[in-house]
């Protein structure tokens, strides 16, 4: 083989070496790009509102009423002055604007000396607090205050219907929904046992309704189903649909027979 023949095959040979390096590169930068590819950091994903229910919505065996969609609740919510709470409201380096036993009058507000009406109702005592501070501040220098409630309203809960003595009952501790029932005097001959409903109101548009099967549950022992009730809840107990018959039933008395002499 002369050597212009090997100068000719290895021009060939190399020529194919570099065909195929460039199709493996290009293989490879394809492949990468799309894998490696990701937006701009500028780049901000839009926001996606969803629509507020406005009807009433019903899932098993509870149901959630709202005029509005349901807000969530703070976990240990602070208790909120209401008409008729009173306190006491002390200045420790200014004794002579002391107040013993302010009551919120119907319409919210209170009087306090040297400031006048001031509205309370709805606040909490460090919302209060700071409230007559604010008020007190156009007189006195960065005032103290304390303020401590001597008369408010306590838990409750409601229980109305076939119970033995319907009415409103204080909640001094955890009560369940069949310990309530309980309080209210137990069932009447009446009542359904297997439609307790029990209403909860989460907010001032928002009420929570669930029914529960006291009569299974007690019936099977399922006490750990058994509800914890809130502050502020309403028991209410339907009439069987037996009961509603009773007064169109007849009934009949034992008669005697009086011996003819």
């Amino acid at each position: 083989m002369n050597e212009k023949s090997k100068s000719w095959i290895s021009f060939v040979s190399i020529a194919c070496v570099l065909v195929v390096a460039q199709g493996v590169c290009a293989a490879q930068t394809d492949t990468q790009g799309v894998a490696v590819s990701t937006p701009p950091a500028s780049v901000s994903t839009p926001e996606v509102s969803t629509p507020s229910p406005t009807t009433t919505a019903s899932t098993g065996s509870s149901s959630v009423t709202s005029g509005s969609a349901p807000q969530f609740q703070p976990r240990d919510p602070r208790y909120r002055i209401a008409a008729s709470d009173a306190f006491d409201l002390t200045f420790p380096l200014s004794p002579e604007y002391n107040q013993l036993g302010v009551t919120v009058q119907p319409d919210g507000f209170v009087t306090l000396y040297s400031v006048g009406d001031i509205k309370v109702q709805g606040q909490t005592v460090p919302e209060l607090t700071q409230t007559v501070r604010t008020a007190y501040g156009k007189i006195l220098h960065d005032p103290i205050v304390s303020i401590v409630l001597k008369d408010f309203n306590k838990p409750y809960f409601i229980a109305d219907g076939q119970v033995g003595h319907p009415g409103k009952y204080d909640l001094r501790e955890e009560t369940t929904l069949s310990q309530a029932v309980a309080i209210a005097g137990g069932f009447t001959e009446d009542a359904k046992h297997s439609q307790v409903i029990l209403v909860h109101r989460v907010s001032d548009q928002y009420v929570s309704t669930q029914v529960f099967d006291l009569k299974k549950m007690e019936a099977k022992g399922e006490l750990r189903e058994d509800p914890y009730i809130h502050p502020g809840d309403q028991i209410l107990v339907p009439k069987s649909r037996s009961s509603k018959f009773k007064s169109w039933m007849p009934s009949y008395g034992v008669g005697g027979y009086i011996p003819i002499k």
